[in-house]
């Protein structure tokens, strides 16, 4: 089995931009950007800006959430980074749990996800479609989209056997997912998201770099536990005084509006309390290691049917991290 590709995620945001020229230059397959409005700036947006920017580098959204638009939206939005860079645009569609927990909302259905990436493939090969009772079709007359059928790859990023389920059911080119698939899928395309740091020599989790590049990826799992499971917060190390200083800043209701803050990105003020206790569990928690264990998880990632490796640095040196983690990728093992 071959080495997975290595890819890399970010926001968009004020240096998507920039990170993905870096990204390109050190030979990323891709960039996948974030959909969560409430958190970052547009996805759709920041993918133009990116294709404009460079010159060979994949483009990915990781994952649109379709409840955010309407099916024609992101058709025509899809049409436009298409003509931009041809051939290189790939779109995976999510349930959306932070982009939409964020604004107090439960995730999406399966169900839902489904029909809606239906919708879409039918608009992108220039059928008709009903969509709230009304027939829409792309209308694009010359030099205003490319011709349909607009062949972009269409991807989801199931969770749980419903999500799997959907997947195979639709048929899709590729998944995204945090954790290699227990069962087969027959789609061509397997990206797995990753989080971490790559530790330089003399570094473990007392880092105070090793805090702000893992950090965000550890926090985040601590906010979606408490999503899920919140009086479990208090069995993680720091969990219980941060729980109580959640609860302090923002009245219930309001309380995922701060919880959220700094997702996949940064350490806030008020989640410093859980790295600062989290000790070996920040390593344990994404990839982080020295390099050795990074091209040794590569191969592994192969060996489980891993086509590509979606790495998110985080941190306030992102291009170190991307570096980094690039120098490991393709180390031997």
């Amino acid at each position: 089995m071959s080495r997975p590709k290595i890819s890399f995620a970010c926001p968009p945001g004020l240096q998507s931009v920039e990170h993905s020229q870096i990204a390109e230059k050190l030979g990323y397959e891709r960039v996948w950007l974030f959909d969560s409005p409430a958190l970052y700036t547009d996805i759709w947006i920041s993918l133009a800006r990116i294709a404009d920017a460079v010159d060979r580098i994949g483009l990915g959204t990781g994952v649109a959430v379709p409840s955010m638009r309407h099916p024609m939206v992101t058709a025509s939005a899809i049409a436009a980074v298409e003509a931009l860079a041809p051939g290189r645009l790939v779109v995976a569609f999510g349930t959306g749990f932070t982009a939409r927990v964020a604004m107090g909302q439960k995730s999406m259905t399966w169900k839902a996800l489904t029909e809606y990436t239906r919708q879409v493939r039918k608009l992108l090969d220039g059928d008709v479609v009903e969509i709230d009772g009304g027939a829409c079709q792309m209308m694009h007359v010359d030099e205003l989209a490319p011709n349909r059928p607009i062949a972009v790859p269409l991807w989801v990023a199931p969770s749980g056997p419903k999500g799997m389920s959907a997947a195979r059911e639709l048929g899709v080119d590729g998944v995204l997912v945090v954790s290699p698939p227990s069962e087969p899928l027959d789609c061509a395309h397997r990206g797995l998201l990753v989080f971490g740091t790559v530790l330089r020599p003399g570094e473990d989790e007392t880092s105070q770099r090793v805090h702000a590049a893992a950090g965000p990826g550890y926090t985040t799992s601590v906010h979606g536990l408490w999503e899920y499971a919140p009086d479990a917060v208090a069995s993680v190390p720091g969990g219980a005084e941060w729980h109580e200083g959640v609860k302090g800043e923002r009245p219930e209701g309001e309380r995922h509006l701060v919880v959220h803050q700094g997702h996949l990105s940064t350490v806030t003020d008020r989640d410093r309390v859980l790295v600062a206790a989290a000790g070996k569990a920040l390593l344990d928690c994404g990839w982080s290691g020295d390099p050795d264990s990074i091209a040794a998880r590569m191969d592994e990632a192969g060996e489980q049917g891993i086509t590509e490796v979606i790495y998110t640095p985080a941190g306030p040196d992102v291009p170190a991290e991307l570096e980094a983690f690039s120098a490991s990728a393709q180390k031997a093992s």
